[in-house]
């Protein structure tokens, strides 16, 4: 990372070469390892598939550190540490992303290490990047991000079947496909059964795809639309490798609100390669125009940008609307103060002073589950959060008893400085219904489809070895696809590390009269036949829930589970409904 002429530049010259070939050190291991993805898929290594994700995740904050490190040994303190020399040493740094095609990220990346120098004191846009300086509209480069597929013409119609065995074979793989006839007639049977007829007699049709594959877990996308000349479709093409056998097609999504689904928080980031941060993720947006940049920036990776890219949204829309922040709908958590902006879909959570019985985690254990999360496959169940540290917003940008409360529950992270609010540590995450107030104003129907979805929730988190350990209704909330997603991590764990126990027998009949239980309750030690009473007051939901869910009552659901993930087993949890599988689908034709 050093350079042997950086004592011929000036500190300016030196402190901006330093960020920026931290940047490019940075950008080439990312890329290496979300290269490596497809021969990962290739060979069916799915726990170096997870493994390389947390990898890729933790690398950003590694690549910074050492960044600061170097610009500590090489730069002298009164260079690097007056924030007077950073306006200077942003223009400098601006010079030389000049014609980059990773600009944007690369100004996020400067802002890290802006605020690991100061220690996220002084944000300002003298010295940083609070506000992007890349031109808008951007500049297009060059580079051909899609491939475009035409079906020819027959006498009957157009031939969708030699368009799409096109499509199959440019993106084929080191592995062959176990039966491409039988993938491209299941595709062609979902065109005709699930699209306007119209379509397919329109002479403009096409197919637009990212030349880029999409990896992640268990699963390759390709990832486009299908459009004519005045209508455009989403269009994914999930592909699984079945161990022990080939790739097929599993699926085909050509619904926003499916796709949207794929592209969730609640979401492990895609493995992708990008040439073009910025095009590419206007591509998306075009998919799913519903979906916020920052949002975007996330799947594929850029985490950081995303971050960046919400944080602008925040100002943005703190200046243009008369919005304040309240107390969070919901039940009031012991652990987390939650607070939110009306006509913001986000919530921002801070942990309180101290914790309420029977609560008996700590600050520290709380931040180490919330970067578990981070890192884990959240398998569309669990919500992506940001940390941000030092938030600064007016005072006159707060409810009066909002405020009241933040200060009197978390002073130690809340405080008003003059005129401004200081939040020093804060989670931020996409706001939800939560379940328990979801199911207040659900009909018959709504209730069944949301109990079902919270049963399966925990299945499937279980299925990533993670037991939720609280899952009272109002940790959960409902997106608004309707999917249940869990978001209170204070006392989440890995399923492994739990033991999941039958209550014994009573000795004697005095026994269940007895106050305390006649059997040792060791910490980790989880009775799922306490389940029903626990977690639903209402006895025909709990009546409902059995019905649907009852294995999770039983110990050994979770013993079996338990077994399987023992024996390295990644369990398969698909990003769209079940029933939506082609296998699925024949099966119902």
């Amino acid at each position: 990372m050093s350079n042997p002429r950086a004592e011929l530049r000036s500190p300016v010259q030196q402190i901006a070469q330093l960020i920026l070939n931290g940047f490019d050190d940075y950008r080439f291991r990312f890329r290496q390892i979300t290269e490596d993805a497809q021969e990962r898929f290739e060979q069916a290594r799915w726990q170096a598939a997870q493994q390389a994700s947390a990898d890729r995740i933790d690398l950003y904050e590694i690549k910074v550190a050492q960044v600061v490190a170097a610009l500590h040994a090489q730069v002298a303190p009164c260079y690097l540490q007056d924030v007077n020399h950073w306006p200077l040493v942003k223009s400098a740094y601006i010079a030389a992303i000049e014609h980059r095609l990773d600009d944007e990220l690369a100004e996020t990346w400067f802002n890290s290490i802006y605020c690991h120098v100061f220690g996220h004191d002084g944000i300002a846009d003298a010295g940083m990047f609070v506000h992007s300086t890349r031109c808008q509209p951007r500049r297009v480069s060059r580079i051909n991000l899609t491939r475009r597929y035409h079906p020819l013409s027959r006498q009957h119609g157009l031939d969708l079947p030699g368009m799409m065995g096109r499509i199959l074979q440019d993106y084929a793989f080191d592995v062959p496909y176990e039966d491409l006839n039988r993938d491209l007639a299941y595709i062609v049977h979902y065109l005709h059964t699930q699209l306007p007829d119209h379509l397919f007699y329109n002479p403009h049709i096409c197919i637009e795809l990212l030349e880029s594959v999409f990896y992640r877990n268990k699963g390759a996308y390709l990832v486009g639309r299908l459009m004519t000349d005045t209508e455009v479709f989403p269009f994914v093409l999930p592909l699984l490798h079945r161990e022990g056998g080939g790739i097929y097609v599993d699926t085909l999504i050509t619904e926003e609100d499916e796709v949207s689904i794929i592209f969730s928080f609640t979401r492990s980031y895609f493995m992708v390669d990008v040439p073009v941060p910025a095009e590419f993720v206007d591509f998306l947006h075009e998919l799913m125009p519903g979906k916020r940049l920052a949002e975007l920036y996330a799947s594929i990776g850029f985490y950081k940008h995303g971050k960046t890219e919400f944080y602008r949204d925040l100002l943005n829309h703190l200046a243009d609307t008369e919005d304040r922040f309240i107390m969070a709908p919901g039940i009031r958590g012991m652990v987390m103060s939650v607070i939110t902006l009306p006509g913001f879909n986000v919530v921002f959570k801070m942990i309180k002073d101290h914790f309420a019985p029977p609560k008996e985690v700590n600050k520290e254990t709380v931040e180490e589950k919330y970067r578990l999360v981070k890192r884990h496959d959240r398998v569309g169940r669990m919500a992506d959060t940001q940390e941000f540290s030092n938030f600064r917003f007016p005072v006159e940008k707060f409810e009066p008893e909002c405020l009241r409360e933040l200060l009197e529950v978390a002073p130690s992270c809340v405080s008003v400085v003059e005129d401004f609010v200081i939040i020093r540590h804060v989670w931020t995450e996409r706001r939800m219904t939560p379940l328990n107030l979801y199911l207040d104003s659900a009909d018959e129907e709504e209730s069944r489809a949301v109990i079902n979805d919270y049963g399966n929730a925990i299945k499937q988190m279980a299925a990533a070895n993670i037991f939720p350990g609280d899952m009272l209704l109002k940790n959960f909330g409902v997106t608004r696809h309707g999917r249940v997603v869990f978001y209170d991590y204070d006392e989440i764990s890995y399923l492994t590390d739990m033991n999941f126990r039958k209550i014994p027998p009573p000795r004697f009949p005095e026994d269940e009269m007895a106050s305390e239980p006649w059997y040792s309750v060791g910490p980790h030690d989880v009775f799922p036949e306490e389940f029903p009473v626990f977690l639903f007051s209402d006895i025909a939901m709990r009546q409902l829930f059995t019905e649907l869910h009852g294995n999770l009552f039983d110990a050994e659901y979770w013993q079996v589970m338990q077994s399987r993930l023992s024996q390295g087993q990644v369990l398969d949890v698909y990003p769209y409904r079940r029933k939506r599988r082609f296998d699925e689908m024949s099966k119902i034709a």
